[in-house]
């Protein structure tokens, strides 16, 4: 047997293959299918099945392309109510891939219709645990993601509570040695204590997980309850569109309008601006939004635009703009692109320019606008005096800033800054809205 990990980093997302005698299951897949079927041709095997652990809230999964494209079959749990042909996959359930068994163990917390993977050699010696959003390096799966979404709904606390009997009497009963492989990493918002490692054993998660610690269930209810990270306006979405199949994947992203430079837009729409910062500051669209290409492009795209609502996407180079409409996908938004363009010809705005040294004279002179995160905020309050306004929660709030001076906006490292001052810009059009940048760094 043979499992291989991918990675996306942008999503903290690890999805697997595992391989035995010439046959391959894929599971937990990205959107982008490609590099699943590379492998299975450079080791002349066959993808002869796709597993889904759950309806994945923070991405969207390519198993109902795998399937129709190599013929596979596709495995969820039947809690899940797929509107996709499938085969359910529930306490009890196995099949057998190569030489190895896989078998389905329930497992709600994260979610009502979660599922974790347990595979088998054929003399039933438990190898390896695949374990969704279940069971994390140093965490476990946050339980408030659906309360409204997905085809059975639950409380926060009675899933917290499900978690606590999931992770005690079925996942911990195992072995010690039995390998874990979790569907998220270290940076996802599908947890908010996830270690660096990709990979752990349960052993090592019995003994160092916070979670697994002994504890009335109570405890742990308050526990996991407590200081979640915000929930991205998207996330809804992809349990849905998962629960259905998303459409297939190349073709989709093909059918994004690329346009000319030199285009006329609509009146409708938003434009999310891709360019680095001070591309941005030296000509920009009206009401562009400067969500730069980074690591985290997806989430903050997915946060501040909620599904539905359509926009231009504008890059800097022909490259970065297919690289940005491939992270689109990743979330299911490419469908909402208006047009995707390289430099439109009448992105002429500039934005002010901050100056560090009048800050430092007369800091009382600007209203200070903190972006973080809350619990960034409260943990390292940078400026006395500042106004804390999440990223998330900008667009909804920005009518709380006031108007009677300049406007300055800083977040940890000048990447959420651009996007946060770009928006405060067109709701406090009377005043100069400076991006603090990186020079954060130097005050932090």
């Amino acid at each position: 047997m043979k499992i291989e990990q991918f990675e996306d980093k942008g999503l903290a997302h690890f999805s697997y293959i595992v391989m035995s005698a010439g046959e391959i299951v894929v599971i937990d897949p990205a959107r982008n299918p490609q590099p699943y079927y590379e492998f299975a041709m450079l080791h002349d095997a066959r993808i002869v099945a796709v597993i889904e652990t759950h309806p994945h809230a923070d991405f969207v999964s390519s198993h109902r392309e795998i399937a129709h494209t190599k013929e596979a079959e596709i495995y969820t749990s039947k809690l899940t109510k797929a509107n996709y042909t499938h085969n359910t996959f529930d306490d009890g359930d196995f099949f057998q891939v190569g030489h190895v068994i896989l078998h389905a163990i329930n497992t709600p917390g994260h979610s009502p219709d979660s599922i974790c993977v347990l595979v088998k050699d054929e003399q039933n010696k438990a190898l390896a645990l695949f374990t969704g959003d279940t069971l994390f390096v140093g965490d476990v799966g946050r339980p408030d993601l659906r309360e409204s979404a997905g085809s059975i709904t639950a409380t926060a606390k009675s899933l917290a509570q499900h978690m606590y009997q999931s992770t005690r009497q079925k996942l911990m009963p195992l072995p010690d040695d039995v390998l874990i492989y979790p569907t998220h990493g270290a940076g996802s918002l599908c947890g908010k204590g996830i270690g660096d490692a990709k990979w752990s054993t349960l052993g090592d998660e019995k003994q160092h997980n916070k979670a697994l610690q002994p504890m009335p269930e109570d405890s742990f209810v308050d526990y996991l309850l407590a200081d979640q990270p915000f929930v991205p306006v998207y996330f809804k979405y992809n349990v849905e569109l998962n629960k259905t199949g998303a459409p297939f994947y190349r073709e989709s992203t093909l059918a994004v309008p690329r346009l000319k430079p030199d285009c006329i837009f609509s009146k409708t729409g938003y434009f999310i601006d891709t360019r680095p910062a001070e591309l941005f500051r030296q000509g920009h669209l009206e009401h562009a939004i400067n969500l730069q290409d980074g690591l985290k492009f997806e989430t903050w795209l997915g946060s501040i635009l909620a599904p539905g609502e359509r926009f231009y996407l504008i890059a800097h180079t022909e490259e970065t703009l297919e690289t940005v409409i491939a992270k689109t996908a990743k979330i299911g938004y490419e469908k909402f692109i208006k047009g995707a363009v390289i430099n439109p010809d009448n992105a002429t705005k500039v934005s002010p320019t901050f100056e560090v040294e009048t800050f430092k004279t007369n800091p009382d002179q600007f209203t200070i606008v903190d972006i973080r995160n809350s619990s960034e905020s409260k943990e390292n309050k940078i400026f006395p005096q500042s106004l804390n306004i999440p990223l998330s929660e900008l667009r909804l709030r920005a009518t709380e800033i006031p108007t009677d001076k300049p406007v300055l906006v800083h977040c940890a490292g000048g990447y959420r800054s651009a996007i946060g001052a770009s928006i405060i810009a067109q709701a406090v059009p009377n005043q100069p809205v400076y991006d603090f940048g990186e020079e954060i760094k130097n005050f932090s």
